[in-house]
């Protein structure tokens, strides 16, 4: 019976090897959010909550297997000991700043999600990072299914990009894709970007959850076969994350994500998630007619337009990953005319001011409940440690008393509801860093007696509090 329905596969024989397994397909709905299933449409997704959400795609499935390709590495099992592996064989890309994120350079065989809005950069930071190995001799590759060859070449043009080793491949099927790498070998890859890439197992549309699922699977295991690291760009929603589903960022090594404001020239990449170097590491780029460019010192980059004796405006050494930053926090308090102020932050958590104006409030006996109050971190930068805690509390102090902070001086500390400022993690660094762009006073917390003192810095003096009382004293 089963020969009658059957054809025999070409090298197969009667006895059923080689034949091929019956497909068989069903539609479900898949958020394109999350990639939640369901075998109905649903108006909210019951998982991530977005409305509208669902879309009927089809899962093709065969019996006895899943279908796809084998992912097997046919390995076997080897003691821990065994195996070679250096810190010493990371590769450096030739953009100090993107080593940093990367934790020190790329490591074979990994996989990097970049994500970012559009038109922050995405396509030209990569297409930089190839130019820079294949200027050290290295045969690299960028596969773009949104750019003819034409655009990616006059976009390399403008950046410098003309390296006879960079390749430009323009294609979206996933196959074509694999047979051209594991022709090449090449020793990167840039797929720009995941959601234009599709594969003819699926019936669904390039861009769907099942697509980016299966697609980015296979590249991945690509990587970790044949070592070469592999970029994947991938879009973003309007709240900022990266479209697809959750399970993209778990399947990856390291997700990125590229920061910035229209309205300013820097851009910043920040390691949200790394398996190999520190997580929230940032790497600063400036964007110029020719590309982008490395900011090296970032903090004169943000301290640069600083106005000097203005009220409301107050400096905070600021840890992103392992690297100081010098942020400046302004702040406006006004009178109000409306029957509720107005609370606005920029750069910072809207909730953590209103926690801060509600401690001033009661503990200093600073009205600030019938004043307007404007928080902006200079610059564009957003900050969520909590060592910047001091610095709010001084710049609204500052603005609503009319009197600047001595601009010699910088603040960094976290302050609780019961007006106590507790203390910060790494403060040397951030001492240090204050110190070498040229502050000359910094109000810390004032430590335990079983924490150690932060290192006497040459031409620094270091303030110690323990509450806002303390704090408005030697401010003012």
């Amino acid at each position: 019976m089963l020969g009658k329905l059957f054809l025999p596969l070409e090298g197969g024989d009667q006895k059923g090897e080689g034949f091929m397994p019956p497909k068989k397909s069903r539609m479900v709905f898949l958020c394109q959010h999350c990639g939640h299933d369901s075998p109905k449409w649903l108006g909210k997704c019951p998982d991530c909550g977005e409305w509208n959400s669902f879309v009927e795609e089809e899962i093709r499935e065969t019996t006895g297997g899943t279908g796809r390709t084998s992912f097997s590495f046919q390995e076997a099992p080897q003691p821990i000991d065994a195996i070679a592996a250096d810190e010493r064989d990371r590769v450096r890309t030739g953009l100090g700043e993107m080593d940093r994120v990367l934790g020190g350079g790329l490591v074979a065989g990994s996989a990097i999600l970049v994500g970012g809005d559009p038109g922050i950069g995405k396509s030209t930071l990569l297409l930089q990072l190839l130019q820079h190995l294949a200027v050290q001799g290295m045969k690299v590759l960028y596969i773009s299914g949104e750019e003819s060859a034409r655009q990616i070449k006059l976009r390399g043009k403008r950046v410098g990009a003309d390296s006879p080793n960079l390749l430009i491949l323009v294609e979206i099927d996933l196959d074509s894709m694999i047979r051209h790498i594991e022709a090449i070998k090449p020793q990167a890859v840039v797929i720009d970007s995941i959601q234009t890439v599709c594969s003819q197992a699926l019936a669904s549309a390039p861009g769907s959850v099942g697509q980016v699922r299966e697609c980015s699977e296979r590249l991945i295991i690509l990587a970790k076969k044949t070592g070469i690291p592999v970029f994947l760009v991938g879009h973003v929603t309007k709240d900022g994350a990266i479209a697809g589903p959750k399970v993209l960022e778990h399947m990856v090594d390291t997700v990125l994500y590229f920061e910035g404001d229209g309205g300013h020239a820097f851009r910043i990449i920040r390691g949200i998630k790394n398996r190999f170097g520190p997580t929230n590491e940032i790497g600063v780029f400036e964007m110029r007619g020719d590309g982008l460019k490395e900011v090296t010192n970032p903090s004169a980059f943000f301290l640069a337009e600083r106005p000097k004796q203005a009220a409301g405006s107050v400096v905070v050494p600021s840890m992103e990953g392992t690297r100081p930053i010098l942020i400046e926090i302004q702040s406006l308090v006004i009178p109000t005319n409306l029957g509720m102020p107005r609370r606005t932050a920029i750069g910072v958590d809207g909730s953590r001011v209103s926690l801060l104006v509600a401690v001033l409030d009661k503990i200093c006996g600073l009205h600030l409940s019938s004043h307007d109050i404007f928080i902006n971190v200079a610059g564009g930068v957003k900050v969520s440690e909590p060592a910047i805690d001091l610095g709010i509390v001084s710049s609204l102090a500052s603005s609503f008393l009319d009197r600047p902070v001595d601009p010699a001086t910088a603040v960094c500390g976290e302050v609780g509801l019961a007006g106590e400022i507790r203390g910060i993690s790494r403060a040397d660094i951030r001492i240090r860093e204050a110190a070498r762009m040229g502050f000359s006073r910094c109000i810390l917390p004032r430590l335990s007696q079983s924490d150690p003192p932060p290192e006497k810095v040459k031409n620094m003096t270091i303030i110690p509090v323990r509450t806002l009382r303390e704090l408005l004293e030697h401010l003012f």
